[in-house]
């Protein structure tokens, strides 16, 4: 059963990811970034649609750490875009 349920999890995420680079290829605005992120938004959909009821496998709980992990990197992107976007004048040196 619980094989089950990961396979589940694992298609899902699989299927999210392919048709991220599918659309974004069709948009011709294929970017690690982009993907990362959502692939990222993907891996939170997937992961709250498949959440059981109520008990919590143990491989769930270990999807923390790659949602965390995931976080970390978003505000790494997020944080390298805001410093494009500013002028030269407001960094320090």
């Amino acid at each position: 059963m619980s094989t089950q349920r990961r396979m589940r999890f694992v298609h899902g995420q699989l299927a999210w990811m392919v048709a991220t680079i599918v659309v974004l290829t069709l948009l011709g605005s294929l970017s690690y970034e982009l993907f990362f992120v959502l692939s990222l938004i993907g891996l939170l959909i997937v992961t709250e649609l498949t959440a059981p009821i109520a008990i919590t496998p143990a491989w769930r709980r270990r999807l923390v750490w790659l949602i965390a992990i995931g976080l970390v990197g978003f505000a790494v992107i997020v944080v390298r875009r805001i410093l494009a976007i500013l002028p030269p004048e407001v960094l320090p040196v």
